[in-house]
């Protein structure tokens, strides 16, 4: 196959994925579950179709848009744009999804140059993408900017470093076997409650969450996107409310998913300074995500990341007996949430890189 002989369309967001022109959609489920599975070994971090089209079909808060490349008939690649909504917003969030046995003959060049060229059609003046990296040494690793951590070359990390992208972060991803004896996960909780003190409770709830805790819920999501580490990439503050919360909360549960959220309330004040939050798919016996914690920089060092943590993990293997593991990224200078894992049996499977291109 040569480049001329290439043809890129719109990606279709259907109205179901049964829907007469589904199939696009349908295809974008698998092929991002593949490259995962060729990249790392493990298609279970990518969310499947039906999980997915809730997000794409609600641009309330990202506007979601992707593109497909055939050669002929054939799906030879994909690239997907997420744009934030807030009006400060710069960035424009790309993945691109070329098979193994398409990547070299120009299908990925093609596909960048259009994420880009997008991305300025959009007023966006950054472009930023995350690549995957198994726990291996090579013959040539490389270094982000933060000077944490670092992971193997491969080829999408070399197509991104010749086109002017900056690497700027590594992520962990780390899971805890779900099956393995909870007592670390106990005795963590009850030494962490007890640094913690009287001046902070537990809270716990299934989503959807319940209406006297959205507005607490939405101000800790919003310190996510400011107080989280990312090193030198450029993430808008979010916009949060209680709205924002139910239309999140419908997105993530859109498919039969189960949300779970565990947070931490200063009781002096009535605010939520922590949170934890697990998810699993319609498929109980799939791997569990863990989606966002955060322990708000005003009540660090009570130990609350350990507390939300470990009171959600357990909760989670009473509610979700067939979930074998969770999965979670974190930034690897993120020490304080990367300690606690490693300490109730987090372990390493896979690494991401985060890139950023200034258009």
């Amino acid at each position: 196959m040569t480049t001329t002989t290439l043809t890129i369309e719109p990606l279709i967001v259907p109205v179901a994925l049964d829907a007469p022109d589904g199939a696009d959609f349908r295809a974008y489920g698998q092929l991002n579950r593949q490259i995962c599975d060729e990249m790392v070994g493990l298609p279970d971090i990518a969310p499947d179709a039906a999980q997915l089209l809730a997000s794409w079909q609600d641009s309330t808060d990202t506007l979601q848009t992707g593109f497909v490349a055939r050669n002929g008939d054939e799906i030879v690649g994909m690239i997907t744009i997420a744009y934030a909504q807030e009006a400060d917003a710069k960035a424009a969030e790309a993945d691109l999804l070329v098979p193994e046995k398409h990547w070299g003959i120009g299908v990925e060049d093609a596909l960048l140059t259009l994420a880009e060229s997008e991305a300025r059609a959009h007023g966006r003046s950054l472009v930023q993408m995350w690549t995957l990296h198994r726990p291996i040494e090579s013959e040539r690793m490389i270094s982000p900017r933060t000077g944490w951590g670092r992971i193997p070359a491969i080829p999408l990390s070399d197509a991104l470093e010749a086109r002017g992208y900056d690497f700027e972060q590594v992520e962990r991803n780390s899971e805890l076997d779900l099956r393995s004896d909870p007592a670390p996960l106990q005795v963590a909780l009850r030494s962490a409650q007890e640094a913690a003190g009287d001046d902070y409770r537990v809270l716990q709830w299934m989503a959807p969450t319940p209406p006297e805790f959205r507005d607490g819920y939405a101000s800790i999501l919003a310190r996510l996107s400011t107080d989280a580490p990312s090193g030198e990439m450029d993430f808008v503050a979010e916009e949060w409310d209680a709205e924002r919360v139910v239309r999140r909360e419908r997105r993530l549960t859109g498919a039969g998913q189960a949300l779970s959220i565990v947070a931490v309330q200063h009781v002096p004040s009535g605010d939520i300074v922590a949170y934890n939050e697990l998810l699993v798919g319609a498929d109980r016996s799939g791997i569990t995500h863990q989606l966002g914690t955060l322990v708000s920089r005003e009540h660090r060092g009570h130990r609350l990341g350990t507390v939300v943590k470990c009171a959600n993990l357990l909760h989670w293997r009473e509610l979700m007996t067939f979930s074998p593991a969770v999965s979670t990224f974190n930034a690897e200078e993120n020490r304080p949430m990367l300690s606690i894992n490693e300490s109730i049996g987090f372990v390493p499977v896979s690494y991401a890189g985060a890139w950023q291109k200034r258009i």
